[in-house]
């Protein structure tokens, strides 16, 4: 006989939940994203198994998109059988969201941000989630040549149609965030969310204005990439694990990464959150949920433990002065 899910009943104990922007919306502090480790090769026991440990823990957003993998739609395959599986009972309590804007098949009408590719995706997505809807629908990444018109105008339209409740962005800067929310104004379907790499090593949003941007104009930011790719734990600091990203997949980090340099930064960092009484990546994950500014942070996986050692990071989210000075010196060193 199957292995019947049933939700821990303690499971909204703990978790913080964070108003999306200006809209009626709450994220967990902490979202599960399925970018890596819900491809067709990994284990789908430990997908559920991780699925099973965030919900358990409060962590009610799951984060997808059309070409998470690989192969391309994958995860979202993945993700809708554990849906149907485990959550069919918990759909209700449950934010789940996907995008569309990379290359996600052959031809002209695959990639990018026209009103024909982000319907005909999320018609696809939603086959593969087995849902009726989506919580949120992002565009993937800004197109220079689709005018901004066209798919905000797709998205509202989306949105109108009630496959998606609530339109958000990805990977937007200052400009064209700016241009979105007034478009999407004037559709009468707000943007709540856009979606950016946000981390100790990585400030863009604070340099490019797009954090300070979102407050002004009532959105929510959900972070992804926290940990720099695994750069923020203290996993390379005494050598390089078989079972790493690194070591494993060298699509998004590599070797060259750790520089000396690096190094002695994550091992300075790695110091400083002893004194917190966390890790490394714990402290990381708090750093980002410092302020109001930023209402989620996305964690990848590869195993239910890193999820349960990650939710503890919303009960230690205070900075001293102190502690920001010292881990902004850190990450000027040359």
């Amino acid at each position: 006989m199957a292995n019947i899910y049933v939700a821990s009943d303690r499971r909204y104990e703990k978790m913080v939940y964070n108003r999306v922007g200006k809209s009626g919306l709450k994220f967990p502090a902490v979202s599960l994203g399925f970018w890596h480790n819900f491809g067709s090769k990994d284990n789908y026991d430990n997908m559920k198994a991780m699925c099973r440990t965030a919900f358990d823990m409060g962590i009610t957003q799951f984060d997808l998109a059309n070409n998470y993998g690989p192969v391309y739609g994958s995860a979202e395959e993945n993700a809708g059988r554990i849906l149907k599986e485990d959550f069919r009972p918990y759909r209700d309590e449950l934010v789940i969201t996907s995008k569309a804007g990379y290359d996600m098949w052959d031809g002209p009408y695959g990639n990018w941000g026209s009103k024909k590719y982000l319907t005909a995706s999320l018609d696809q997505s939603l086959t593969r989630l087995g849902l009726e809807y989506v919580d949120i629908f992002y565009h993937h990444r800004m197109d220079p040549e689709t005018p901004l018109e066209e798919t905000m105008e797709a998205l509202a339209s989306i949105v109108r149609s009630g496959k998606a409740l609530y339109a958000g962005i990805s990977n937007y800067n200052e400009e064209y965030t700016r241009r979105a929310v007034e478009i999407m104004k004037e559709l009468h379907c707000p943007l709540i969310v856009n979606q950016r790499r946000y981390s100790i090593f990585d400030r863009t949003i604070e340099e490019d204005g797009v954090k300070k941007c979102c407050k002004e104009v009532g959105m929510g930011i959900i972070a992804f990439s926290p940990l720099a790719q695994g750069l923020l734990t203290d996993k390379y600091l005494h050598g390089i694990p078989q079972d790493s990203r690194i070591a494993r997949d060298h699509r998004f980090l590599k070797a060259e990464a750790l520089t000396p340099v690096r190094l002695k930064q994550i091992s300075e960092l790695n110091e400083i959150a002893k004194e917190r009484g966390q890790s490394l990546a714990q402290m990381a994950l708090s750093w980002i949920l410092k302020d109001d500014e930023v209402c989620s942070v996305l964690i990848g996986a590869s195993r239910p433990e890193q999820i349960v050692e990650n939710i503890s990071v919303v009960e230690n989210t205070k900075f001293s002065e102190e502690e920001l000075k010292r881990i902004d010196e850190i990450c000027r060193e040359a």
